[in-house]
């Protein structure tokens, strides 16, 4: 038995109806919105206070501009992410 035409375009896009990012939006706010009130009736939920909100915006921001830093250095030497790199010596051929 044939797949139908529309599994069958489904595949060719990538698309599925399946999983949680294909579902609308709003049906994902409610489910993970119920997953945050068991997780606080439970009293399970981490509920940030203000100096660790502090603390990983802080960091959040190092790192981000650590990783500007660096890109920005690699492209003014010449070099990018699919550099010729083969990681041995030539001299050993």
């Amino acid at each position: 038995m044939a797949p139908d035409n529309q599994s069958m375009q489904e595949k060719k896009q990538g698309k599925s109806n399946r999983g949680f990012a294909s579902m609308d939006p709003q049906r994902q706010r409610e489910i993970a919105s119920e997953g945050g009130r068991a997780a606080h009736e439970k009293g399970t939920a981490h509920e940030f206070t203000s100096e660790e909100a502090r603390e990983a915006g802080r960091k959040g921001g190092q790192a981000r501009s650590e990783s500007n830093r660096a890109r920005k250095i690699g492209s003014s030497a010449g070099m990018s992410d699919s550099s010729n790199f083969s990681g041995g010596s030539d001299s050993n051929r």
